[in-house]
């Protein structure tokens, strides 16, 4: 029986300390298949953590997938399993079967550090280099400052396999080779800063969206290697675009060939299912309190930033994450040693997490999908708070939509709903999310949500995406939305892109473009979005005519930017709005312009401030606001004396 070299090793004994402490943050460096040489003969490397299995062995189509041919050896107690095989390399189809000290349980599992994987819905793991020559340079030195708190941020969010499709070749997806130059020219475009895609980590169901992660190492072989994937990486950054990776450390599948009941016993997930069993998604949920975890996944976090040059990490269900009795009823939990319901092991985790990856990567962003009101999510670790860069505003998405649901007959007695927000608006650095999970599971599409008939709904859309646009904040749309797409969002599909043969759609997708453009051009928008500074009321009472105006400010010498909302079919042609400085204001958008489909209705791209008094300022300008309109005047720093 062919044996298996056990005296080479990538792994020395700080490297074992450090994973068993939980302190070890590259160990895809050392855990894995690794194609190397020893003693002059080429071949793999392998190492997997096991500290329950009995025996492990490497299996593939090399060795006809026998279980006995090549076994690997315990590194002493750490739990890690290693060897070397001669003569494999790249391309090679690999499981470990392990066998288990726990009731004689076998199993043969994929690598969960494996950089590639067969194509689904075979599970095996494929060895693979990570070898590319990045061509985005300038971007890499320039990312601080289109990742910084005061840039632009204006983020297009997208699930690959069904942004775009060849209907040509059976409607499948496009590659990721295929889908880079496309997107970079859509999204650059339309004027977005940043792509944010779904999970592409390697998930066994498709219908998951990416959710449902078995390879945290390896993106999806659905449309690709390694290296494709770097290549659309690498394409969008040449265009200026920065890539945001949907993260989810939050749970994982049971899946037999997963990480599930990986060495017999219940290794990276809770044993308890109190604790370790998710309710709503049928998953796993990690044991956070273990080194090895903590080790594995904030590895994992740097992989991605390290290797695939990703600007940052939008980490999936982080509410889920903090509560033990999340979606979970009475008897259902367990409390913390306190007594109480705060996961203190997922607090932990999350802390460090964000502080290494700021320490490693200071100029990328990690960004919390975190949907109650807990405190200072993004805030800095040395606050007590959990250290993000930036907080989904889920309330400001809830509260939103349901608003602009309502027949503007009745929106005039929920006026608090649009208002609210501004009382918390600044206690975490927020980003403005219309996401996939808005325009799914029988919500329908976001304009299929707005309220009227056909005119109306169009005029709401472009109303919405206006007062998005002119909140503090940072932007976030899923595909779709852009362009007004009537139906939900099907992930078995492409987007509906024949809709922009059809003028109100393609009067959507230029309103967004616009609003992107004037939002990138105007540091009012945007340098301030995370500062109470930056905003200010003009009216908030005036429920009566559905309308809110505020300003957004560059500071007192700076440029200031008027935003108006008539958030009712009815025209305000003498609507009177206070303003601070004198001179002209002009005219930088409107929803109701003919280009977008409106009626046309406007300020003839002026006005002229007049010495009256209003709103308690000393200026004020006389204006059209046109039916269901954002409306945005722009004031020019003073003339420097």
């Amino acid at each position: 029986m062919p044996m298996i070299d056990q005296r080479p090793t990538r792994l020395s004994d700080d490297d074992i300390h450090l994973f068993n402490e939980g302190s070890h943050f590259r160990l895809y460096e050392k855990l894995g298949a690794h194609a190397v040489a020893h003693d002059g003969r080429a071949g793999a490397h392998f190492a997997v953590w096991a500290p329950n299995a009995k025996s492990v062995s490497v299996l593939g189509d090399f060795n006809g997938w026998s279980g006995s041919a090549h076994q690997l050896h315990p590194r002493e107690s750490s739990g890690i399993w290693e060897g070397f095989i001669p003569g494999l390399g790249k391309g090679t189809l690999y499981k470990y079967r392990i066998e288990s000290h726990a009731r004689g349980h076998s199993a043969d599992k994929s690598d969960p550090f494996a950089f590639a994987a067969e194509l689904s819905p075979k599970t095996a793991s494929v060895i693979w280099d990570l070898d590319y020559e990045w061509g985005d340079g300038d971007w890499m030195r320039s990312r601080a400052g289109r990742n910084a708190h005061d840039a632009p941020v204006s983020i297009y969010e997208v699930h690959l396999g069904s942004w775009m499709r060849v209907p040509e070749e059976g409607d499948r997806p496009l590659t990721y080779r295929e889908a880079a130059p496309k997107l970079a020219a859509y999204v650059k475009s339309a004027g977005f800063t940043h792509v944010e895609l779904l999970p592409i980590m390697e998930h066994p169901f498709y219908g998951s969206w990416g959710y449902q992660v078995t390879g945290y190492f390896a993106p999806t072989s659905r449309y690709g290697t390694p290296q494709d994937f770097m290549f659309l990486v690498d394409t969008l950054h040449r265009a200026g675009i920065g890539v945001i990776l949907d993260w989810v450390p939050s749970h994982f599948p049971a899946d037999g060939h997963g990480l599930a009941f990986f060495d017999g016993t219940h290794l990276f997930e809770h044993a308890d299912p109190r604790q370790g069993f998710h309710p709503d998604w049928g998953s796993l949920i990690f044991n956070y309190g273990r080194n090895e975890v903590r080790s594995f996944l904030i590895s994992n976090a740097l992989f991605w930033l390290e290797k695939y040059h990703i600007d940052g990490l939008r980490v999936d269900a982080v509410a889920s994450m903090l509560y033990l009795d999340y979606s979970r009823k009475s008897g259902e939990w367990i409390p913390n040693v306190h007594g109480g319901r705060e996961n203190l092991e997922a607090i932990s985790f999350l802390r460090r997490l964000n502080e290494v990856v700021y320490k490693h990567y200071p100029d990328v962003q990690t960004i919390a999908e975190e949907s109650t009101a807990w405190g200072m999510v993004s805030r800095p670790t040395y606050v007590g708070g959990l250290g993000f860069g930036m907080k989904w505003d889920m309330g400001w998405m809830h509260d939103t939509l349901l608003y602009m649901k309502k027949d503007p007959v009745h929106r005039r007695y929920h006026h608090d709903t649009l208002t609210f927000r501004m009382i918390y608006a600044f206690h975490e650095n927020f980003v403005l999310p219309l996401s996939h999970d808005e325009v799914v599971h029988g919500k329908g599409s976001l304009l299929g949500q707005m309220a009227g008939d056909e005119w109306q709904k169009f005029a709401n859309l472009r109303l919405l995406y206006g007062y998005m646009f002119a909140q503090p904040g940072k932007k976030l749309l899923f595909m779709g939305n852009e362009i007004g797409q009537w139906r939900e969002w099907q992930h078995e599909t492409s987007l509906d892109w024949h809709l922009l043969e059809y003028g109100p759609h393609r009067g959507i997708q230029k309103w967004v473009s616009d609003l992107n453009r004037v939002f990138r051009e105007s540091p009012a928008l945007h340098r301030r979005d995370f500062e109470p500074p930056g905003f200010e009321w003009i009216d908030t009472n005036d429920a009566d005519n559905s309308a809110l105006s505020f300003l957004r400010k560059d500071g007192d010498e700076g440029e200031i930017v008027l935003a108006i909302c008539n958030f009712t079919p009815v025209p305000r042609r003498t609507y009177r709005v206070g303003v601070p400085r004198a001179g002209e204001w002009k005219e930088v958008l409107n929803s109701d312009a003919s280009d977008y489909g409106g009626s046309g209705m406007g300020n003839l791209g002026k006005a002229a401030a007049e010495a009256v008094p209003y709103h308690g300022r000393p200026f004020s300008l006389e204006l059209v606001l046109p039916p269901l309109s954002t409306v945005m005047l722009r004031s020019a720093p003073p003339a420097k004396k």
